[in-house]
């Protein structure tokens, strides 16, 4: 197992270290004014004095080298443009803990009522009039035709009059959380409830769970032992990654609800051309979304025991 997770580890590095060198080259095609507040007061002699200061004269491998000798310092540089000589590191540090808070109760939302309705709603499946089945048919439906952006409004606008929550987010009151925590959750609630329930479904008619039953097994031993286990395990793979997205933020809802999270920092930072904080938010989310596979994969790999560590990937 060890020699799968380094070699993961080792592929997800490759990878990283192509997409940051790849935004690297990009952001140094940009415009110069995303490195230089007040570029238009600034003569061309101080343009070329400022550029030069900030080794944005350098080739761009001694540029590149730099940038990595930065990294391992866990240094992401400071902000030109958005907070003129703060470090990136400091504005983060801010805003991160707020949009993992309210990551972390989303996802914990979506857990408890997503699971619960995709086993209701493939229980119901064996029954006559399959209630919960359809419930959660036209309720993933909605979620999933309707654009986010419509029923986002519609739960601002009726959901600060039921709960009497200002518009104006304020972290002191929990009150603020509720309408952003269920916005952000109802993705996944119908993402979990959608695909546990055909994972269920297809384990439910499988041969081994046919001959669970022509053997008299009751019905709720079979879904627990049986359907709900193995239905559980492709959904582990796509947790983590999920989880991780979930915490950056929401770009919409964070702007809708006035929240100083991260997930509206990255396009206000390409509105203000500040090149350094974009380079260095797309390298957390990069990271993010590399992290999040490789942790999905090895996750998997850990619950389900048909997965071999000693054969080729994929093999099983």
């Amino acid at each position: 197992m060890l020699r799968y997770i380094l070699k993961r580890l080792g592929r997800s590095l490759v990878t990283l270290f192509f997409i940051v060198t790849i935004i690297f080259a990009l952001l140094r095609l940009m415009p110069e004014e995303g490195y230089i507040k007040n570029y238009d007061k600034l003569s061309p002699a101080q343009i070329e004095s400022t550029l030069v200061n900030l080794g944005l004269r350098d080739p761009l491998h001694v540029q590149l080298g730099k940038f990595y000798q930065q990294l391992l310092h866990l240094d992401l540089g400071v902000s030109h443009r958005y907070q003129e000589n703060v470090s990136i590191n400091k504005i983060i540090a801010y805003k991160a803990p707020i949009s993992i808070k309210l990551g972390l109760l989303s996802m914990a939302v979506a857990l408890v009522v997503g699971v619960p309705m995709g086993i209701l709603m493939a229980r119901s499946t064996r029954t006559r009039w399959k209630l919960w089945d359809k419930f959660g048919t036209l309720f993933i439906v909605f979620v999933q035709a309707v654009p986010s952006a419509v029923y986002y409004l519609l739960i601002q606008i009726y959901g600060t009059k039921l709960f009497g929550v200002p518009m104006l987010f304020d972290a002191s009151n929990w009150r603020c959380w509720v309408l952003p925590v269920l916005s952000l959750a109802l993705g996944n609630i119908a993402y979990y409830a959608m695909w546990l329930r055909r994972y269920m479904v297809d384990e439910s008619n499988k041969d081994y769970v046919k001959l669970a039953r022509a053997k008299g097994v009751s019905s709720s031993n079979i879904m627990k032992n049986h359907i709900l286990r193995n239905a559980i395990v492709p959904m582990v793979q796509y947790l983590p990654g999920s989880l991780l997205f979930t915490m950056c933020g929401s770009i919409y809802v964070e702007s809708l609800y006035s929240i100083p999270g991260m997930g509206g920092l990255l396009v206000d930072v390409i509105k203000r051309q500040d090149n350094t904080m974009v380079q260095a938010l797309v390298l957390i989310f990069a990271v993010i979304g590399i992290l999040g596979l490789l942790l999905g994969d090895i996750l998997m790999a850990i619950v389900d025991p048909r997965i071999s560590f000693t054969k080729k990937e994929g093999s099983r």
